[in-house]
């Protein structure tokens, strides 16, 4: 817990998903939205899939409070970024309170899902596509 000001308090964290890293503070208050990367939240991720990945934590684990919460998302792709501000807003939710950890883990929200593309070795075209072989 860090404070911009001397009243405005607020939770941090950070969520990760292949090479997208998304930082998210949640400030408690009375009105609740999202905004990524200064852009509300049904114009930065368009389809309805994406726009849940990003809700799924407040709405499961139904803390106390409405929050407003502010993502700032960089590297990978649109999907990856939704999933990493999925991972961020479950670390902020253990931040403001620890009794919502049996929901959220139980959900899923919480594990860092590591599977990125594997590196490209040498001698092969690909990570593991080696160049064709012939016999003659």
């Amino acid at each position: 817990m860090t404070t911009i000001a001397k009243t405005d308090k607020y939770f941090e964290a950070v969520g990760r998903r292949k090479t997208a890293v998304a930082r998210v503070r949640m400030f408690p208050g009375a009105k609740s939205g999202y905004e990524v990367n200064g852009k509300s939240l049904e114009t930065y991720f368009p389809t309805r899939e994406m726009q849940a990945n990003v809700t799924d934590p407040i709405t499961n684990a139904k803390p106390a409070e409405k929050f407003n919460i502010t993502i700032k998302v960089v590297g990978g792709g649109i999907s990856a970024q939704s999933e990493a501000a999925r991972h961020g807003i479950a670390r902020a939710l253990l931040l403001y309170d620890i009794q919502l950890r049996g929901k959220v883990k139980k959900l899923g929200y919480l594990k860092r899902d590591a599977r990125a593309k594997e590196r490209r070795k040498f001698g092969l075209k690909k990570a593991r596509k080696s160049p064709q072989w012939s016999k003659r």
